[in-house]
C-alpha cells in the first residue's frame, strides 16, 4: 500500500467522541449479531462496555448520507496494534466497506510505526477467517476460552 492509499483509506473515517458511544454500541449490536447463533454464545464484543473502549480504544467511524456505515475500534500496544473491532451496518455488507475498513486499520498502523496488526476471531466463524486471510492476514495460535475459542491472526504490514 503506497502513501496514497494509507491517506485515501483513512480520509472517509472520523475520530469518534464521547457524544458517538450510543450509535457505535447500536452498531456493534447490529454488526455482530449474526454472529451469536454461530458461535453459541454472546460475541466478544457485545460483552464490551463502549464507555470504557472509548477511553482506552481509538474509534474511528465511517459515516454516509444514512448515517453510521461502519466502526473501526483500534488498541495501540507497545509493539504492535490490535484491530479490536472492524464492524458494519447490516445494510452495508457486501459493498466493501469493510475491505476499506481493514485498510484504514492498517494505514492507521504504518501512521503509527506499527508493523504488525493483530486480530481475533471466534474458530467457529469460518467466513471471517477467510476473509482475514484473504486480506493477508495469517493464523497465529488459537486460545481456548472458558465458552469459546478464539483464532488469533496478524498481518506483518511492508
Amino acid at each position: 500500500m503506497t502513501a496514497r492509499d494509507d491517506a485515501s483509506a483513512m480520509a472517509r473515517l472520523r475520530r469518534a467522541g464521547a457524544a458517538d458511544v450510543a450509535r457505535v454500541t447500536a452498531l456493534q449490536r447490529a454488526a455482530y449479531a449474526r454472529n451469536r447463533p454461530i458461535l453459541g454464545v454472546e460475541p466478544l464484543p457485545l460483552l464490551a462496555d463502549y464507555t470504557e473502549i472509548f477511553s482506552s480504544y481509538e474509534v474511528w467511524l465511517d459515516e454516509g448520507a444514512d448515517g453510521l456505515a461502519g466502526v473501526l475500534i483500534l488498541e495501540l500496544r507497545p509493539d504492535d496494534m490490535l484491530l479490536w473491532s472492524v464492524a458494519t451496518a447490516p445494510a452495508m455488507r457486501g459493498t466493501g466497506l469493510g475491505n476499506r475498513l481493514l485498510a484504514a486499520s492498517e494505514a492507521r498502523a504504518r501512521e503509527l510505526g506499527r508493523r504488525c496488526v493483530r486480530l481475533y476471531t471466534g474458530e467457529q466463524l469460518v467466513d471471517n477467517i477467510a476473509w482475514y486471510e484473504r486480506h493477508g492476514y495469517v493464523r497465529e495460535r488459537i486460545e481456548q476460552l472458558d465458552d469459546r475459542r478464539i483464532v488469533h491472526m496478524a498481518k506483518h504490514l511492508d
